[in-house]
């Protein structure tokens, strides 16, 4: 299974954050669309992730004025991304092995999706499901 096919039963909407904008429009942003991650752009180049653990981080070192600290202080720039040809079970691997939750997906220089640990698992079971239920209807028929 590649990562096109997740994209493709999940959608490929990738919510969005401009670096010049604030902490605060962040956490507002991630609690209005439910969601963990925003990649960070510079008008239409992706330029980091934000996450809810760089929102924690932010709190906890000096307690800043969310409504006054740009997201380009607080973002993950050295980004971490997979392509819609990567095999899942590598994503999952790469997600483990790196310790994060959020893979921005790029094909050609440009952001095409999005991908979490949830999705990954999901569809990894989805997989595992449907392969236990050709089996059993293989062994019973």
């Amino acid at each position: 299974m590649k990562v096109r096919d997740i994209l493709q039963s999940k959608g490929r909407h990738v919510y969005t954050i401009e670096h010049r904008q604030t902490l605060a429009e962040v956490v507002d942003r991630l609690v209005e669309h439910n969601c963990g991650s925003l990649v960070v752009k510079d008008r239409d180049r992706v330029v980091g992730i934000i996450t809810e653990r760089d929102i924690l981080r932010a709190n906890c070192s000096n307690r800043e004025s969310f409504q006054a600290t740009a997201v380009r202080d607080k973002m993950t720039s050295r980004l971490i991304t997979g392509n819609p040809d990567d095999d899942v079970s590598a994503v999952m691997g790469l997600l483990t092995s790196r310790r994060i939750r959020h893979l921005p997906i790029m094909e050609d220089g440009q952001l095409v999706g999005m991908v979490s640990i949830g999705d990954v698992v999901k569809a990894q079971h989805d997989s595992v499901c449907q392969e236990n239920h050709f089996l059993k209807s293989y062994i019973y028929s």
